[in-house]
């Protein structure tokens, strides 16, 4: 069976672009319904595409398909991967909406209104980089850019775009993002590892990105900054889960920390009571519970395809165009990237990339914390700069909900972030990196 070679066993993937990406459009652009992406569930898309790799594979009956799915589910780290999402979620609902507006209030306390731009991005980046989501990044902090934009007179689509790249730069290297998980696990690395080679990418982007957004905002007019009250306390749990990320812990026990610093520090407050504490703990692992499927759901069709022969004969395909080291670098960022623009998840698309990712980086000898790195910054990358990606239609919802009149395209040229980790991430693949 490991001999087989058919392009044809790749139509589930097809299936689920057609679909997916079909619908999408449609909703979103044809019958104009809002977040219309995000109407399509992906997980019905993906059982449909199960059903296509079950069709497609024949010669053994309906027990056997099971067993090659069971078999795939069962992989150590597609169980890892599901129980940090729900934990990873836990974290989320303790500590709520305060408790992020909290870290972005207090930093824009620090500094003089002239720098508040470049201050949205290090905000956005630390605040995502704690909680490991762009979206509730994006969610929280793009009222607190429309309200900074309103009073101090910088242009609205520049504190948009800033924002979201920001989250983009947390969603790419926090060790409680989902992307980080999917990628970490898929390959089979050290979430330190990946973290420590993704640094290397993100950090000379992230910093030449506050230098331009200085610069762009230097001579715009500048009002007064409003400063709403914060609880400098409940910061801390975001700071314990970092530190212990950076620190190399296992993220089993770093999340377990973030949680119960958390729990006792809302409830002990005050802050909240117990019960809307259980509420938010059950809407914080409900929220994870749509990736844990799409995990499971893909890690199914992944092994009906490999099965057939379709991971091999992509293989084949990736090594007639792309030679050498380098080469196979590129066609992993391209392939993540392909499967981003084709889903609008990038989580998604690393789960859908990584069993032939592996395969690359076998075969070119690339590392696996270089194979998860490239495929979770390619993919924040395409994510970033969609404009029906979920970040864009939450930041747009959101100013359209208050008011501003603002679309995809006044946003496109402000989002720095992605474009310069595009330009820093294709030069880390041709300058020699360490094994």
């Amino acid at each position: 069976m490991e001999n087989k070679n058919s392009f044809a066993a790749l139509l589930p993937i097809a299936v689920f672009v057609f679909l997916y990406l079909g619908l999408g459009i449609t909703f979103e652009y044809i019958m104009e319904v809002p977040m219309g992406f995000y109407n399509v569930s992906v997980v019905v898309i993906f059982l449909l595409s199960l059903c296509v790799a079950c069709f497609q594979t024949k010669g053994i009956d309906m027990n056997e398909k099971l067993k090659i799915m069971a078999n795939n589910i069962a992989d150590p780290n597609i169980i890892t991967m599901i129980l940090i999402f729900l934990m990873a979620g836990v974290f989320v609902g303790v500590l709520g909406r305060s408790s992020a507006e909290s870290v972005a209030y207090f930093l824009l306390s620090l500094i003089p209104a002239d720098y508040a731009v470049p201050l949205l991005f290090l905000i956005s980046a630390f605040v995502s980089l704690a909680m490991g989501t762009s979206v509730g990044t994006i969610t929280l902090i793009v009222p607190i850019a429309l309200a900074v934009a309103n009073s101090t007179g910088f242009s609205i689509p520049l504190c948009v775009g800033t924002v979201m790249g920001g989250a983009m730069f947390g969603d790419n290297l926090s060790f409680i993002s989902d992307t980080t998980i999917a990628a970490c696990n898929g390959q089979g690395c050290a979430m330190q590892d990946k973290f420590n080679a993704n640094f290397k990418i993100a950090i000379p982007a992230a910093l030449l990105t506050v230098i331009i957004l200085y610069f762009l905002s230097a001579q715009q007019s500048i009002g007064e900054l409003q400063i709403k009250d914060y609880h400098l306390m409940q910061i801390v749990p975001y700071l314990l889960v970092l530190l212990g990320g950076i620190l190399g812990y296992n993220v089993f026990l770093v999340l377990l920390v973030g949680i119960i610093s958390g729990s006792i520090l809302m409830l002990g407050s005050g802050e909240i009571s117990f019960v809307n504490y259980m509420v938010n703990i059950g809407k914080g692992t409900s929220g994870m519970f749509e990736t844990a499927m799409v995990a499971i759901l893909v890690s199914t069709i992944g092994g009906l395809i490999a099965y057939n022969g379709g991971f091999n004969a992509l293989l084949s395909l990736i090594h007639k165009v792309f030679t050498g080291k380098k080469g196979g670098m590129l066609g992993i960022g391209l392939l993540v990237g392909m499967m981003d623009i084709a889903t609008a998840n990038n989580t998604v698309a690393i789960v859908m990339s990584n069993p032939i990712a592996k395969q690359i980086s076998e075969s070119y000898k690339i590392s696996a914390k270089q194979t998860a790195s490239l495929l979770d910054t390619f993919s924040c990358i395409f994510q970033g700069i969609l404009p029906y990606g979920a970040q864009m239609l939450v930041a747009l919802s959101i100013a359209v909900s208050l008011g501003y009149e603002i679309n995809a395209f006044m946003v496109l040229p402000f989002l720095l972030y992605p474009y310069l980790l595009l330009l820093s991430s294709i030069l880390f693949v041709f300058i020699p990196q360490a094994k």
